[in-house]
């Protein structure tokens, strides 16, 4: 386990490349899913045995509707069967879920599943899980800009709430209130993007790309970012003189 001031709390994944996996080993690309879930829980437990307190997997994005309708109801059909069974390891592990994005649009039974690991890992606190679906920063701004239009319009002075609103109150109308705000967005598959993940978390974020596909990332990868998170200067703004003086006594 790293050092606990080197050490993200809240560490953020686009899972990319399953599909790519499965075609170069002339696989369907359902295949490549079902490996990158075993390897989700891969990671669960070994960012839990590292230190890490929260990690968001970006496991169905708003813009996944558009890939062909059979990989689209595998993947939902996958959710609803798989997570039920993981409920039983979860609560060994310590593992706390959390689903994050419009989950309304999902399939009756992946809904249910989603609910169900929810409510049942409620009380466990080693590690959060945040399952990232149907869900798209943009759209998250969006709802949450909303939100904020709504609850100004209860006001008695709705443009002076409006106006007392800074960043920090406005992330508490979006999806991701309650969550450290992100550290380490690490992203597999040898792109080099967000892919509109977390668009406001990840202002600050240190962004970590690796060439590996999602179903090939080992334990030996998650270290190589968290040793490479821990060797940068987070400034925030600042320059390096004043951190420095900070740390001063």
């Amino acid at each position: 386990m790293q050092n606990n001031s080197s050490l993200p709390h809240h560490v953020a994944v686009v899972m990319d490349g399953n599909g790519r996996w499965a075609k170069s080993r002339g696989l369907p690309r359902l295949e490549g899913h079902r490996r990158g879930a075993a390897k989700a829980r891969q990671i669960v437990e070994w960012a839990a045995d590292a230190g890490i307190k929260q990690i968001s997997l970006f496991a169905f994005s708003t813009e996944n509707w558009s890939r062909p309708k059979v990989e689209v109801r595998g993947l939902m059909s996958m959710l609803a069967t798989l997570l039920p069974r993981e409920i039983p390891a979860m609560q060994q592990k310590g593992v706390r879920v959390r689903a994050l994005g419009d989950i309304s649009a999902l399939p009756d039974k992946a809904q249910k599943a989603i609910e169900r690991a929810c409510r049942e890992t409620a009380g466990n606190g080693r590690i959060e899980l945040v399952l990232c679906l149907n869900y798209g920063g943009q759209q998250e701004v969006l709802a949450g800009a909303r939100r904020m239009l709504a609850w100004a319009a209860g006001q008695e002075d709705a443009q002076a709430a409006l106006a007392s609103i800074d960043e920090k109150g406005f992330r508490e109308f979006l999806w991701c209130a309650g969550l450290a705000p992100v550290d380490l967005l690490i992203r597999t598959g040898g792109e080099h993007r967000i892919s509109n993940f977390f668009l406001w978390d990840v202002a600050y974020s240190e962004l970590y790309f690796s060439d590996r596909y999602w179903p090939d990332f080992e334990q030996a990868d998650l270290q190589a970012a968290l040793d490479d998170y821990a060797r940068r200067e987070r400034r925030f703004g600042k320059i390096s003189e004043q951190l420095a003086d900070k740390g001063k006594p």
